[in-house]
């Protein structure tokens, strides 16, 4: 028993180090990612950005030792403090956002948080929804409908960016169908409402691939997301780009409604 103790602990320790070495190097400059004035060069930030894409490279192959959620969590603090950096994203992107979640959800792919936030920042805002929906199938392969609970987000998820952002309607019935049926699971009011609705969207897409209804009902999920600001205005144009109207109601909820013809 004791030497088993020595063990964990030493692997333990073993990890540790290797975060904390690639961490040395990498808070500094992230860092400076946080700290960026408006008047540093495109160059300098193209230049950060490659450094940082190189460490995150460096972390895919950092053994774990069997700590792999306490690394997935670690990156997934450093990819909010990348998002969160408003000026650098405007002027050079979104595009490390896959490869963030790529550490985090190969490290943790039960990590049911991660995958709203890989849809958010890597469909919406750097523009990869191929991305996002390989990473979100690929973790989908260690989910279960209980494992982790109320894992049927991850398929909506998937679901709402084949719609939206492929306009593959065959892909995202299939993928509201799987949420239908994993959120059958549960017996909890959520759950029951997320599989009927679910089995509705499902069934509506069989029955009208190029519906504008479809779509704005998809696009009423996002803001049902609880998305940022941007996501939201977005939703909303997206929404009457389609001829739908949202409606501010005065207890602050919003209706949605369609137009006359689908």
């Amino acid at each position: 028993m004791l030497v088993f103790s020595r063990q964990a602990v030493g692997a333990f320790l073993a990890v540790c180090l290797c975060i904390s070495g690639v961490g040395l190097l990498q808070y500094p400059r992230l860092q400076k990612l946080i700290a960026i004035k408006k008047n540093v060069s495109l160059e300098t930030l193209e230049k950060e950005i490659n450094q940082e894409k190189t460490r995150l490279n460096l972390l895919k192959k950092t053994p774990s030792f069997g700590y792999d959620n306490l690394i997935a969590n670690w990156v997934y603090l450093n990819f909010l403090q990348y998002f969160g950096d408003d000026e650098a994203r405007a002027k050079i992107g979104y595009s490390l956002s896959p490869e963030y979640f790529e550490v985090i959800l190969k490290r943790d792919p039960r990590f049911l948080q991660a995958y709203l936030a890989l849809s958010n920042s890597t469909s919406m805002y750097a523009a990869m929804p191929e991305r996002s929906i390989r990473l979100m199938e690929e973790g989908l392969k260690s989910l279960s409908p209980k494992v982790p609970q109320r894992a049927y987000y991850v398929w909506r998820y998937k679901g709402i960016d084949e719609l939206l952002f492929l306009g593959n309607s065959q892909a995202s019935e299939q993928s509201f169908t799987e949420a239908a049926s994993w959120a059958s699971k549960y017996i909890d009011e959520e759950s029951k409402k997320i599989a009927y609705l679910s089995y509705k969207t499902a069934k509506f897409l069989h029955k009208n691939p190029n519906s504008k209804y479809a779509q704005i009902s998809t696009w009423t999920m996002v803001l049902n997301n609880q998305v940022d600001e941007k996501n939201r205005q977005r939703a909303i144009r997206e929404i009457e780009a389609l001829g739908g109207e949202v409606i501010k109601n005065d207890d602050g909820t919003i209706r949605i409604k369609l137009p006359e013809k689908d």
